[in-house]
């Protein structure tokens, strides 16, 4: 399983998909779940919705993760060929200069360039210091003027990603570009082909989301055609074996899969998850039960699609479970493999547990 994991991982890294702009990414998953007997669909916002028909006296399950991956917007093409750009997402402005970007043309026709970093050798002391925002940043791709960049493909409203890449660091950690969801999909890609595989389960609406990064709205839409019981969100999970996240919690890179028990962001929208508790019970006896590592989150200043998901029609039972990642936002984020395997078992083991005769009565659990 391992292995396979690596594989979707590096394919899912290597494929750009800014929010907003995710069908290179859905059409590499349809492609890869095309052989499973499940009924896929794209709706007009594009989420790829994979459904798995299963016991029907059972809570439906949606499973879901987003494709999308954070990055920028061209928003000028000066004289000179120098391009200015519009962040789209959470973007960590102190790490953006000398970064290497991809400008989405066309699939065959993308074009590479960097972020311009000031020369050092020409950086007075007051300026060392100094964080540029993003507005005064520019891309330099080459070009000697605004139409060779035209030639290039390159206009106002081109998206733009970190160059997609990924470095397999020692025999179970990644580093890359997109961890942050494309870790999730492949797991959720992983758990669909095993539940296929036959034996008990509800039915599973595997969703494969949009524009998380952008308004988190995405899995909501999907959540309103499904109007599922079960709601479970697969992504990151914020590490805390650093030095500079150890006042975050206990998670460990390489710990094992995480559930969050409260996410809030904090920061200009006052959303945020408190799990259903009937899916913490879930998931702990799972993972006691079949001897897989559990780690436990709760944090804010993050937010995840759930968050909007849990208020759809007359609300949906919904958790976060995660993967633990270091590096969130930047251009390298990194995951641990193991944890992704344990993720997948730990999943598979508790949406075969939901039957006919689990209840999502609050009463029970607390």
């Amino acid at each position: 399983m391992k292995d396979r994991l690596r594989s979707l991982l590096e394919s899912l890294m290597l494929t750009p998909g800014l929010s907003g702009h995710e069908d290179r990414v859905r059409r590499l998953i349809a492609r890869d779940l095309a052989d499973l007997p499940l009924k896929l669909r794209t709706d007009t916002l594009g989420n790829l919705i994979a459904t798995l028909e299963g016991d029907a006296g059972a809570p439906s399950v949606m499973l879901f993760a987003h494709t999308d991956q954070l990055g920028f917007i061209v928003r000028k093409v000066e004289a000179n060929g120098l391009i200015r750009i519009e962040r789209l997402g959470g973007i960590p402005e102190k790490a953006l200069p000398a970064q290497a970007v991809l400008f989405c043309v066309g699939e065959g026709k993308d074009v590479r360039g960097v972020i311009a970093n000031k020369s050092h050798h020409a950086t007075p002391a007051e300026e060392k210091y100094k964080v540029t925002p993003y507005a005064e940043l520019f891309i330099d791709v080459g070009a000697e003027s605004a139409e060779d960049v035209r030639r290039l493909g390159i206009a106002i409203g081109t998206p733009v990603v970190y160059d997609p890449r990924i470095i397999h660091l020692n025999e179970n950690r990644v580093i890359g570009t997109s961890v942050d969801d494309r870790a999730g999909c492949a797991v959720v890609m992983e758990v669909a082909r095993q539940l296929a595989q036959g034996g008990p389960r509800p039915t599973v609406h595997f969703v494969f989301a949009v524009l998380e990064e952008f308004n988190l709205r995405g899995a909501m839409v999907a959540a309103q055609s499904i109007n599922p019981d079960i709601a479970i969100q697969l992504d990151l999970a914020l590490n805390a074996d650093t030095p500079d996240m150890a006042h975050r919690g206990e998670v460990a890179l390489g710990g094992g899969p995480a559930i969050s028990l409260y996410s809030f962001h904090g920061r200009g929208t006052l959303n945020g998850t408190i799990p259903h508790p009937a899916l913490p019970h879930l998931f702990s006896q799972t993972a006691k039960d079949e001897g897989i590592p559990l780690q436990r989150t709760a944090h804010t200043g993050a937010l995840t699609d759930s968050s909007y998901v849990q208020l759809v029609n007359e609300g949906v039972a919904c958790i976060d479970v995660c993967f633990p990642c270091r590096y969130t936002h930047t251009a390298l984020e990194m995951c641990d493999l193991r944890d992704l395997e344990g993720l997948t078992k730990l999943l598979v083991s508790a949406i075969r547990r939901i039957n006919p005769s689990f209840s999502l009565d609050r009463d029970l659990y607390t």
